[in-house]
């Protein structure tokens, strides 16, 4: 177990003179080389697995966590996390070192990366396979429905193809899940729940990292990282628009580090809250299109993103992109107006989750890039003290029972 301490600083609007804005051009052009070395790398160096696309079912034989029991249903406050270093999602409870005694896992399709909860207890989980349903009171696969975009053949690691950002609908007919299409724009397949089967598709940004949903369910937006944008998708046409989002400029293209990989969608206004390097926050309107700017503090790396019903923001940041000037990983709390607290993480994280009483945030150990840990790290938000507790596999999607 490890602490650590908090620390804040009030946000005022604007930008600091100098800064990154006056190095941005110099920085874009190193860091869009760096990128597109290891991009290169990745997109020749993955390991195929798996020939294509799997069969949907409904009646899968047992994983080798259920072999020996079934277990009692979860207790409100289990978390459920998807483990892509590995094909599972896994049950844990946050109070315990170790994840409890109830820790379990079940399998759920190659690299699993996001997670929708349905009010029904259903997990939809977006994997390389297809989306999967688990029953997360009997702890078991219940259906694993294929994409109907080419994908390619099934692989591993942050470019492969298949699930990435997933939601759904506010009265749960509906799973919505961004698609990745390694070397082609992205996909939003549309899964009716009662038919388990796709049943639409329209077309979106290059890798959606992340998927979000209006209050009213009348639109669906999927973040495109490799295009720089958001899609707006409305349900009652399926039409389709974008918007980008690029506060530092799209130079670099494919091989730049700034660029959009979560989205919050703001309960006041249903505003879309972009974070990058935890400096700028893209504020979009997804009615009318426009972006505004405002300023964050933790100066690192984002990505993760939640809101809660009160309109506070929190931003998970990754760590430094060059160590001479940024900060390290974080969890940055951001209230409606703008005043941030900024608490530091030990080592990578992905995604936040936050307690339905305001209390506790769950930060996602599995970093989609290099140095990411196995497990998760509770922290306190009255306190600031940080906990981490050892489960799962690189897990990176995380929702509360």
């Amino acid at each position: 177990m490890t602490t650590s301490r908090p620390h804040g600083e009030r946000v005022q609007v604007g930008f600091r003179a100098g800064g990154r804005r006056a190095r941005t051009s110099a920085r874009v052009r190193t860091r869009a080389a760096v990128a597109a070395a290891v991009l290169a790398a990745a997109l020749t160096g993955c390991a195929a697995g798996g020939n294509g696309h799997p069969q949907a079912d409904s009646d899968p034989s047992p994983s080798r966590s259920q072999a020996a029991r079934k277990p009692a249903p979860a207790p409100e406050g289990t978390l459920v996390m998807t483990d892509f270093g590995s094909d599972t999602v896994t049950f844990a409870d946050p109070s315990e070192p170790d994840g409890g005694p109830d820790r379990s896992s079940v399998e759920v399709g190659t690299a699993p990366w996001g997670i929708a909860l349905g009010d029904d207890g259903t997990a939809w989980v977006a994997t390389a396979e297809g989306v999967a349903a688990v029953d997360t009171s009997t702890r078991e696969r219940t259906a694993l429905i294929p994409y109907q975009s080419g994908t390619g053949p099934v692989t591993t690691g942050e470019y492969r193809g298949g699930g990435m950002g997933i939601a759904l609908s506010p009265d749960g007919r509906r799973v919505y899940v961004g698609v990745n299409v390694p070397g082609d724009k992205g996909v939003l397949e549309v899964v009716d729940t009662r038919l388990r089967r796709v049943v639409t598709s329209v077309p979106v940004g290059r890798r959606p990292f992340d998927v979000d949903v209006s209050p009213d369910g009348r639109k669906v937006y999927a973040t495109g990282h490799d295009s720089f944008d958001v899609t707006v998708v409305d349900t009652g046409t399926w039409k389709s628009r974008r918007i980008e989002v690029a506060p530092y400029g799209t130079e670099g293209g494919l091989g730049s580090w700034l660029k959009p990989h979560h989205t919050a969608v703001r309960p006041s206004d249903g505003a879309l809250l972009l974070p990058f390097e935890g400096e700028r926050l893209a504020v979009a309107d997804p009615r009318t299109g426009r972006v505004r700017i405002e300023r964050m503090t933790a100066d690192t790396h984002q990505h993760g993103a939640a809101v809660t019903r009160d309109g506070t923001l929190f931003v998970v940041g990754t760590g430094p992109i060059d160590p001479a000037e940024d900060h390290g990983p974080s969890l940055t709390v951001r209230a409606p107006d703008g005043e941030e607290r900024v608490i530091p993480l030990d080592g990578p994280h992905e995604e936040v989750a936050v307690a339905p009483d305001g209390r506790t945030a769950y930060v996602s150990g599995g970093f989609t890039r290099n140095g990411y840990w196995n497990g998760i790290s509770v922290v306190d938000l009255t306190t600031g003290e940080v906990k981490r507790v050892g489960v799962g596999r690189r897990p990176l999607g995380i929702a509360i029972l």
